[in-house]
């Protein structure tokens, strides 16, 4: 099987997951492609393979050289976002792109002068979508080119490496994906998640992470009576998102810049609720963010009242690059792998964050390479089968360097 049927078999499975769910995972549907992964991941030969209740998959291609090496690992979560439907995707390849407007669907088009990024790929052949739904190469492009990876290994004995470990997990969408992730059963002394986005990539630098939810409690009372009594929670609630730097949000952030970023908004005269997630690359700029959340909503309590608005701050993940640098070796290899596949390494900042990052501070110093995917969580993602391939051929690339 090519690696293209392959990424197209796994993105006919919907594994959408849930905020809103308490369950891990979050969605029935991710343990059913996990249990198809199982079999899979059995018939072409791996040993221990493992599916637990919570739908963590794990799997090793045992050594066949008789020295010690380092156990490395490779890692692809299995669900996608819940921002754009997964349900009845319907991809198609453009073979050799021609660099013009693509019609996905009849009145949809994705066109180079929206995403630029389609000008990279002109003459490969590009996965996308029908415009309706999302393509789940985030990150079932990386589940495929681990699994054809293991695959070329199974079919090529004569190749020596050393011990190689997959684990595939369900709930990294909702920033879930690492909490049941047994590091230790996994036993790799590092590992590479491969969940980024264009060839190349090499990601050990991810932003600091919190969330914040604020309540607002207003007072109603009957319009045309309600001066000096009324409390609009509503109105209150904008004012207070009005108080953030209107300049550090993620439409105006780039790079290395942090944002304050309204994720959820509603409410009425009586009641009303914000959503917010927070982040920075620099750690101490990260607490001096929470700390401005934390000053706009007291300034908001002593304007109208004690009780009127509550904050519940939660720190998520951190900066995995405090962890990757005593152990930079690791990104040597990725470097030297995907200069051998035909690439140029680029090192880049995560706007966002990865499983690695939580696993990298709970003793599994995991940096992220490249899966091939661009413009995640909607409509117009896209793929080049040649992605996939170079993505496949780095991981192979790698698993001969740490035997040497």
């Amino acid at each position: 099987m090519k690696i293209e049927e392959r990424f197209l078999n796994y993105v006919k499975f919907d594994t959408q997951s849930s905020e809103e769910s308490e369950t891990c995972p979050s969605t029935s549907k991710q343990m059913a492609f996990a249990e198809y992964l199982r079999d899979e991941l059995k018939n072409i030969g791996l040993q221990d393979v493992e599916l637990d209740e919570q739908a963590y998959l794990y799997a090793t291609l045992p050594s066949n050289i008789d020295k010690d090496v380092p156990t490395v690992g490779f890692i692809a979560h299995m669900d996608t976002s819940p921002d754009c439907s997964g349900a009845n995707i319907k991809p198609r390849i453009v073979r050799n792109y021609d660099g013009k407007d693509i019609e996905l669907s009849e009145g949809i088009f994705s066109s180079p002068s929206k995403f630029p990024e389609l000008n990279d790929h002109i003459g490969e052949d590009i996965i996308v979508t029908d415009g309706h739904t999302l393509l789940g190469a985030d990150d079932k492009a990386g589940i495929a080119e681990i699994v054809q990876a293991m695959v070329y290994f199974m079919e090529h004995p004569e190749i020596k490496h050393g011990k190689v470990r997959v684990g595939f997990n369900p709930d990294e969408e909702i920033g879930m994906g690492a909490h049941h992730f047994d590091v230790e059963k996994f036993g790799c002394d590092f590992a590479y998640t491969m969940d980024g986005s264009e060839v190349g990539e090499i990601e050990f630098e991810n932003f600091n992470a919190a969330s914040a939810k604020i309540k607002i409690n207003g007072v109603s009372v009957h319009p045309g009576y309600s001066k000096g009594k009324m409390i609009n929670a509503g109105r209150v609630a904008t004012e207070l998102v009005q108080m953030l730097p209107q300049d550090e949000t993620p439409e105006t952030t780039e790079g290395y810049e942090g944002f304050f970023h309204l994720t959820g908004m509603q409410g009425s005269c009586e009641n009303a609720s914000l959503s917010f997630i927070i982040r920075d690359h620099d750690r101490n700029k990260f607490e001096q963010r929470k700390q401005k959340m934390t000053e706009v909503v007291a300034t908001i309590t002593n304007k109208y009242g004690e009780g009127v608005a509550q904050l519940e701050l939660k720190d998520q993940y951190y900066n995995m690059r405090e962890k990757v640098e005593p152990k930079m070796f690791i990104i040597d290899i990725a470097k030297a792998a995907i200069t051998e596949a035909g690439m140029v390494p680029k090192i880049v900042a995560i706007r966002g964050g990865t499983d690695g990052a939580q696993l990298s501070f709970r003793g599994l110093p995991c940096p992220n390479l490249f899966a091939g995917g661009i413009n995640f969580h909607g409509p117009f993602e896209f793929c080049p089968v040649q992605s996939l391939e170079k993505a496949e051929k780095t991981i192979i690339n790698i698993v001969k360097k740490v035997a040497e």
